[in-house]
């Protein structure tokens, strides 16, 4: 078992919620987490048709037989039952009752919205971290190794070769749960979508382009996005709109919560590729942001990351806030320093009046070394 950050704040939140809610990719670790953490816990899945028929057509049968302590996997598959729980835990006025677990966060949250808002307590679960990976001795060889391997346990547990477990990683996300979440009739269409996604990692959204790609409507293009993002595939980081500039870009940026998974969907069979690959800087650039956004998430908190670019092409790769103060990062898969690294940085810095305290660049290289434009970090030295 590979200690999960988020562990210390999901033990501290079930002594505060009648129930936790614990979201994330398919695979991520959300099941193994939960049954390890909470060993007296009854556990019960609602993948198992007899379970799920059994929640589905007695609610009340299910929660009599499950009155406390009990973690409940896909709990998105029995909506209905959602407003029993509320009645349940209400009357019992308990705090650690249930544990609920689910890998679709649009069907969850739907549902938490209508019957258990302000009664449970959210956590979203991501693949291994950086410092996770270190902390169990499953870190890879090389940067590009990592990028192409990705984050997700099975991987490691289980000692898959990636072009083994990606490809049907993603036929069965597209064959079950995109089918859960949207009728979508043309599926062979989605997965070029997905694929063309991945090649346009750490690059401004273009519906358009997606749209005339794929053949189909702008509008179908923006609904399949939404499925990327409530089922864990990709994210969009927004741009900051402080007006420092007087044009600035409003488009948000792609990005994949695992490289493994787009390195597969870029059909990158070796970690080798990688190293030549046109989207190595784009990779890295991702499992970089992707540390950020688990830092977030593994202290109970969503992320506040935003990144700035202005109509000139001035740019910083990521911005982030931290008790009030904003810090700007650079992100360069170079292992030779080149003052050009700050070159965005220090025309947002001049703008915005950030210090140089506040600036970095994380790149690929060997030594870290401060600059009069900010502080070069290795990416291996990270500390989010």
């Amino acid at each position: 078992m590979i200690k999960r950050v988020l562990q210390k704040k999901l033990l501290e939140l079930v002594q505060k919620y009648p129930i936790v809610t614990l979201t994330g990719p398919r695979q991520s670790g959300k099941s193994t987490l939960l049954q390890y953490s909470f060993p007296d816990y009854n556990y019960v899945s609602l993948e198992d048709p007899d379970m799920r028929l059994f929640a589905m057509d007695d609610p009340r049968g299910f929660l009599s037989t499950y009155p406390d302590k009990t973690i409940i996997d896909e709990a998105q598959r029995v909506p209905s039952l959602f407003s029993y729980l509320q009645t349940h835990t209400d009357k019992e006025g308990k705090e650690g009752m249930y544990l609920l677990a689910g890998s679709h966060n649009f069907l969850l949250m739907e549902n938490i919205n209508q019957s258990l808002a302000g009664r449970t307590a959210i956590l979203k679960l991501l693949p291994f971290s950086h410092a996770e990976m270190k902390e169990g001795d499953i870190l890879s060889a090389s940067i590009d190794e990592e990028i192409f391997k990705g984050n997700y346990p099975r991987l490691y547990d289980k000692d898959i070769a990636p072009s083994d477990y990606y490809p049907f990683y993603i036929q069965t996300y597209v064959e079950r749960d995109v089918r859960l979440m949207k009728n979508i009739g043309d599926l062979s269409k989605f997965i070029r979508f997905i694929k063309l996604c991945a090649g346009r990692i750490g690059q401004l959204l273009n519906l358009s382009s997606l749209a005339n790609e794929c053949g189909v409507a702008v509008s179908t293009i923006s609904a399949w996005i939404s499925i990327l993002e409530a089922s864990y595939i990709c994210y969009l980081l927004k741009p900051d709109y402080n007006n420092y500039a007087k044009r600035l870009v409003k488009t948000p940026k792609l990005y994949f919560y695992d490289t493994g998974l787009a390195c597969s969907l870029l059909d990158i069979r070796m970690p080798e590729q990688v190293s030549t690959h046109f989207l190595r800087g784009g990779l890295f650039e991702n499992m970089v942001i992707n540390e950020f956004i688990k830092s977030s998430y593994n202290a109970g908190k969503e992320p506040d990351l935003t990144f700035w670019r202005d109509s000139t092409g001035n740019e910083v790769d990521l911005l982030r806030y931290v008790n009030g103060k904003q810090y700007a990062y650079e992100i360069k898969s170079g292992a030779t320093f080149s003052p050009d690294y700050f070159k965005g940085i220090s025309r947002w810095a001049k703008l915005s009046g950030v210090p140089v305290e506040q600036c970095f660049a994380i790149y690929s290289g060997e030594k870290n070394m401060k600059t009069a434009a900010g502080e070069l970090v290795r990416w291996s030295d990270l500390k989010i």
